[in-house]
């Protein structure tokens, strides 16, 4: 089945359509700020909230080699939390091979064993173990994140295209296609918040992003739109940032957003032009060229729409639709397609890995204990301050009898000379040191550690887990049994992001591969085969399929330890082997566990051979008993009249040699 194509849409209603996605952006914007509230939890987590003048002296200081100037110190709290919390669920989650893998009843083992070489595929070609990552650690930093899951296809670029004109009409050549997952950036994602963000697929209206485009991404990501508004194109190349929309409506300012986090990051966030491309195509241009710009805001919208609302005439056009819109800086509408997928959802789902009920006023796991970080670091630089005292004293001076620049010299031995009506008096009568005593930074120290251990205690952490070494007199087992229990938090989270994220995502991944996916041949790395793709053979065993994960592994759902001990006590038990196809048993439970080892069973051919031996062996022994001469022994059977070739394995599904092949 083919996937989902784009509509070309009426010029009366691209512009409501237009509108009704910058509505759908500021709905969000006048909430709240939370982009600020995201940077704010970006700059304490890489330490850069200190933008005092103090610090910044100190910090210029030793970037010229003054090691003297002690920084401003930010102990780091947020920054252990969220990752030891993204490890966990990266472990949980993203260590098997296949990522999700599917199991099911022995009639179907072939088509479970097909699908799981479609995933493996699909994650390996997507870099979804890079995108779930990048989601579990928005998750934990802003307690929201957004991932896009949709079947997406890649095209050759042999053919030429005028993308001012439309394509000269040959069909495109697809490399690949298969399910993608796309981690959204929060700073650039705006959605329904009139519902929680684990609610915006199933009950939300509408959720989109904004990414910015050079010339050359956006000619190559236009073609391959599969049935663009190729009128629209022209002018989406020609509009900017700022300018009009089709109807004429002035339409000013940026929507794409880059936080500044870091003052030394190694390039500038704010440098989004690119090429000049003015300058470099120069000023004498033919009529007919494209007035190219610099960068190109692209928002890609998931809504559910009435088409009636935007005068589509389309079936069913008052019935709620889901529909899929790009526009080109918020001006021209590029592609619109009606997604008729078999989910029937927001293909972005978002997760909150705290969730307790209070909607967008739950803080994130950073948000928590960022507090505790600033405390430390109070607490840090107060000792910090008392070293700054120790080492460079305060004191008081008689201006009239020494000078202030012999007083402040840099030069550590440089000799202080005074002033003439100092002359014949004690020296020390011009100077007076105050003392300095530091009585309370061991007590500093002793509560900053006191608040790393709150930050523990806040988000079920501790420092065991975050590779550590903790001292202590516990034995090995009572160790396990500590740690056993330390994670309780984390599989607690594991199981919300389970229900809010990783449960509608296996149904999706299930779905478009049942409603997409065309035969073929994969090459599946873990099996080290080729597996044979027979998209019928998968739809009529798609009520069989069961996924799991991380969370949810295979043994979980067959039960895989009960299924051997069972089989055990069947191969040792005769009357009850009688009962059952020991065979075709065993072969299903290694299957089970990621093995084929079908290649080795015997073919009804060797089966009846080795059966019809058996039977002569016991003639020949009973005759020889009774004194049988040679001659009258019955013939021996042969392997040709059974159909039997020694020698020879006999594999009703061969594997070829390994190749790679794409879907």
């Amino acid at each position: 089945m083919a996937s989902n194509t784009g509509l070309i849409i009426p010029k009366s209603s691209q512009e409501g359509i237009i509108e009704y996605s910058r509505l759908c952006y500021n709905l969000l914007e006048k909430q709240f700020s939370i982009r600020e509230r995201m940077r704010q939890v970006d700059l304490a987590y890489i330490r850069e909230k200190d933008r005092t003048e103090a610090q910044i002296r100190a910090k210029n200081a030793n970037k010229q080699g003054d090691a003297d100037r002690l920084q401003n110190i930010t102990v780091p709290v947020i920054y252990p939390q969220v990752e030891s919390a993204t490890a966990y669920q990266s472990e949980v989650f993203l260590s098997g091979q296949p990522i999700f893998s599917f199991v099911s009843p022995p009639q179907y083992m072939d088509q479970a064993m097909a699908m799981n070489a479609i995933i493996e595929d699909n994650c390996t070609r997507g870099g979804w173990v890079r995108e779930l990552m990048m989601f579990f650690r928005d998750g934990f930093k802003y307690n929201q994140s957004a991932i896009e899951v949709v079947w997406d296809r890649r095209i050759t670029a042999a053919v030429e295209t005028d993308l001012a004109i439309g394509s000269n009409g040959q069909p495109k050549q697809v490399i690949w296609e298969g399910n993608s997952l796309n981690r959204w950036c929060p700073y650039n994602t705006f959605w329904d918040t009139r519902v929680t963000p684990p609610e915006v697929s199933s009950k939300g209206e509408f959720i989109g992003k904004t990414e910015i485009m050079s010339r050359i991404r956006l000619k190559k990501f236009i073609a391959e739109l599969p049935d663009k508004m190729v009128d629209n194109v022209r002018s989406a190349f020609e509009s900017s940032i700022s300018g009009t929309s089709l109807s004429g409506t002035s339409y000013q300012g940026e929507s794409f957003y880059i936080p500044q986090i870091n003052p030394d990051a190694l390039t500038s966030s704010m440098y989004q032009h690119g090429v000049d491309w003015e300058r470099f195509a120069g000023l004498d241009k033919a009529s007919n060229s494209i007035n190219y710009k610099n960068s190109y805001e692209v928002s890609t919208l998931y809504a559910v729409i009435l088409p009636s609302d935007f005068s589509l005439k389309l079936p069913g056009r008052n019935t709620p639709q889901v529909w899929k819109f790009i526009i080109v800086n918020r001006q021209v509408l590029l592609y619109a397609e009606r997604q008729t997928n078999a989910h029937d959802k927001l293909p972005v789902l978002m997760g909150s890995p705290l969730e307790d009920g209070l909607g967008y006023q739950t803080k994130s796991y950073a948000e928590n204990v960022a507090p505790l970080q600033d405390a430390s670091s109070g607490l840090m630089n107060s000792v910090f301050a008392a070293r700054r005292r120790a080492i460079s004293d305060r004191l008081a001076y008689d201006p009239s009898r020494i000078s202030s620049s012999a007083i402040n010299s840099s030069n550590p031995s440089a000799k202080i000379p005074v002033r003439p009506s100092a002359y014949g008096k004690n020296p020390g009568e011009a100077i007076f040191q105050f003392p300095f005593r530091d009585e309370n930074s061991q007590f500093a120290l002793q509560q900053v550690s006191q608040l790393q251990g709150m930050s523990n205690i806040v988000n079920g952490s501790n420092p065991a887990r975050q590779g550590q070494f903790v001292k202590g007199n516990k034995t090995l087992h009572e160790f396990s049994d500590t740690m056993a229990h330390s994670n309780a938090r984390d599989q607690m989270c594991s199981l919300l992001l389970e229900a809010q994220v990783f449960t509608p995502m296996k149904e999706i991944l299930k779905l478009n591969i049942l409603q997409y996916q065309a035969g073929t041949t994969i090459y599946s790395q873990s099996k080290d085969r080729q597996v044979q793709v027979d998209p019928i053979k998968l739809r009529t065993a798609v009520l069989a399929f069961e996924v799991s994960d991380g969370l949810t592994p295979t043994a979980k759902l067959i039960n895989g330890d009960t299924f051997q001990v069972a089989t055990q006590a069947i191969m040792g038990t005769p009357a009850l082997a009688a009962e059952y196809n020991v065979g075709p048993m065993f072969s299903y439970l290694v299957k089970t566990q990621g093995a084929d080892i079908r290649a080795f069973e015997k073919t009804i051919e060797q089966k009846t051979y080795e059966q019809a031996m058996m039977s002569w062996q016991q003639v020949v022994m009973e005759a020889i008993k009774q004194g049988a001469s040679q001659d009258k022994l019955p013939p021996q059977p042969k392997p040709a009249d059974y159909g039997y070739i020694p020698q020879q394995v006999q594999d009703s599904n061969p594997t070829p040699p390994p190749t790679s092949s794409s879907m």
